[in-house]
C-alpha cells in the first residue's frame, strides 16, 4: 500500500504557480511587502536561475519560478500585464496595503469598504502580478449585497 499522500502536507488542492522575470527579486519583494517567508529553492546548477520555489503568504503556498521560453513559461511583463489576480486576505488591509506600496507595489485601487462585506484595496507587484487585498468586516445578506451591487453599478436598490 502506497502511504504517499495525494496532497502533500502544508499544500491544498488549488495552489497558484507564478512565473517571474525575476524570480529572485519577486521572493524578496513577496517577504518585505506581504511578509512572505521562504520554504523551498531549486535552483539551475551554476546559475541562479529559479527553476521551482515556494513561499508561504499567511499560511497559503505560493510556488514560482523564473520564465524560460525553452519551457514555454511567461512573466506578465512578457505578457504586457497579468490577466489575472490573486486575492489575499489578511488581518488589516489598511496597513498591509500601505507596507507593500512601501516595499514598490504600485497601488491600483485604494482600500475602501465593498457592499459583499470586505474592506478592500488593489495593488500590482513590481513583477506586474496584480493583487486584491481584503479584511472581511462584515456578513451582509444576500439582499444586502444585492443592494450594494445595484447601488454599486447604478440600478438603485
Amino acid at each position: 500500500m502506497n502511504d504517499v499522500k495525494a496532497i502533500p502536507d502544508g499544500m491544498t488542492a488549488v495552489t497558484p504557480h507564478l512565473i517571474f522575470d525575476d524570480a529572485n527579486g519577486a521572493i524578496e519583494f513577496y517577504k518585505a511587502a506581504f511578509g512572505a517567508e521562504e520554504r523551498y529553492r531549486m535552483v539551475a546548477p551554476g546559475t541562479d536561475l529559479i527553476l521551482h520555489a515556494e513561499i508561504v503568504i499567511g499560511g497559503a503556498v505560493v510556488m514560482l519560478g523564473q520564465h524560460n521560453p525553452d519551457w514555454e513559461t511567461q512573466s506578465p511583463k512578457d505578457l504586457g500585464g497579468s490577466p489575472a489576480f490573486v486575492h489575499l486576505y489578511v488581518e488589516d488591509v489598511d496597513a498591509f496595503q500601505a507596507r507593500a506600496v512601501a516595499a514598490g507595489a504600485t497601488e491600483a485601487m485604494p482600500v475602501a469598504d465593498m457592499f459583499w462585506g470586505d474592506r478592500m484595496g488593489k495593488i500590482v507587484d513590481p513583477h506586474g502580478y496584480s493583487w486584491s487585498i481584503g479584511t472581511h468586516v462584515a456578513d451582509p445578506t444576500p439582499e444586502e449585497m444585492e443592494a450594494g451591487m445595484q447601488a454599486m453599478m447604478g440600478g438603485g436598490g
